[in-house]
């Protein structure tokens, strides 16, 4: 490696607004201030709140109509049908 090219990496030490403290190093030192972290975030805490996406559908339903329903698939342990065969031209 080349000498006095590469960034210091030092302790930083991250401050969430919820209080949550996490130290660990980087090229940025110091200390750096989060608005949100892990600690509070909705998607890690599990406390996420859903919203009325049935509503969203029925109103797009309500617009758009229903999609067409789609015919039933064939049961997989049913061969197919052939074709019919054709007459050979003479």
């Amino acid at each position: 490696m080349k000498d006095k090219i590469h960034p210091d990496y030092g302790p930083v030490r991250y401050e969430c607004a919820c209080g949550n403290v996490i130290e660990s190093n980087s090229t940025r030192q110091g200390t750096i201030k989060l608005d949100i972290c892990s600690g509070c975030h909705p998607f890690f805490t599990g406390k996420q709140k859903l919203i009325d996406s049935a509503g969203r559908v029925e109103r797009f339903y309500r617009k758009y109509g229903r999609p067409a329903e789609k015919p039933a698939a064939k049961p997989a342990d049913q061969p197919a049908e052939k074709p019919a065969d054709k007459p050979a031209n003479s």
